[in-house]
């Protein structure tokens, strides 16, 4: 018993600077994209799909028509926005777990887990409970034991391990996969990816040490993503975030121009 209490609270603790962070920003922890502590109860998970199935092409179709219906979308507006929720619910925890702690869950897309009958927020994000967590050697998790930690050598490694695992496996093989359904431009979807981190940055400022430009900064050149958006004063003097692509939505029934879009009303 005493060598697995330990090993419990220590699991248990794994994505505790993301959700301590996630309750700081919203003032809550029941969220419109991601499930309560991140983490989908085993009991529940059969209830639950994992993102491969929608980078197989096996699910992804259901995800488009729910975009369809709840904005009553062209196939490429959908798509475009789809992506765009899927994508800020998907990079938060992530880039919050880096900034806040050096901690980033590596979201392979097998342990991401989705369901998409809630049309408030399109959609619901969870992870497995063995999802991995990448960790630098001074973490107190690197001493921990736990298979599912991921200790690596230093920051590079650390920002590596990001990228490797939110888009190299995981959001580029779904961006082939819109593609094989519909038209939309990559520069348009990838816009969508640098604003979505750029604006999870900018809302946890108040509650995450260091640099707010210097957490956006070297998050997007790590991602590839640090041209398709530009930090401005907004109206009150604080940063705000300029896209140079546009998510659709001024395509839709009832237009809408996004704040920071690059079309002006």
């Amino acid at each position: 018993m005493t060598t697995v209490v330990p090993h419990r609270i220590a699991g248990a603790d794994l994505l505790a600077p993301i959700t301590s962070t996630l309750r700081a920003m919203f003032g809550t922890d029941d969220l419109p994209g991601l499930t309560p502590g991140l983490v989908v109860p085993e009991l529940t998970d059969a209830e639950w799909i994992t993102a491969s199935r929608l980078i197989d092409g096996s699910r992804l179709p259901g995800l488009l028509d729910s975009a369809k219906r709840r904005w009553q979308a062209s196939p490429h507006a959908a798509a475009a926005l789809a992506w765009k929720a899927y994508t800020y619910w998907l990079s938060l925890p992530v880039v919050l777990g880096w900034a806040s702690a050096r901690r980033v869950p590596l979201l392979y897309p097998d342990d991401v887990l989705m369901h998409f009958e809630d049309q408030r927020p399109l959609l619901t994000l969870g992870f497995r409970r063995s999802v991995a967590v990448a960790v630098l050697p001074t973490d107190p998790l690197a001493l921990s034991g736990l298979p599912q930690v991921r200790v690596v050598r230093d920051e590079a490694a650390l920002l590596g391990a990001l990228r490797a695992s939110l888009l190299d496996a995981h959001l580029t093989p779904m961006l082939d996969a819109i593609h094989a359904e519909v038209r939309v431009g990559a520069r348009t979807l990838l816009g969508s990816v640098s604003s979505s981190i750029a604006h999870g940055i900018l809302r946890a400022s108040d509650v995450l040490p260091g640099s707010t430009v210097e957490h956006i900064g070297t998050l997007l050149t790590t991602l590839g993503v640090d041209d398709l958006i530009e930090l401005v004063p907004g109206q009150n003097g604080e940063l705000a975030v300029q896209r140079k692509t546009c998510c659709l939505a001024f395509t839709l029934p009832q237009p809408k121009i996004c704040t920071g879009c690059c079309i002006k009303p």
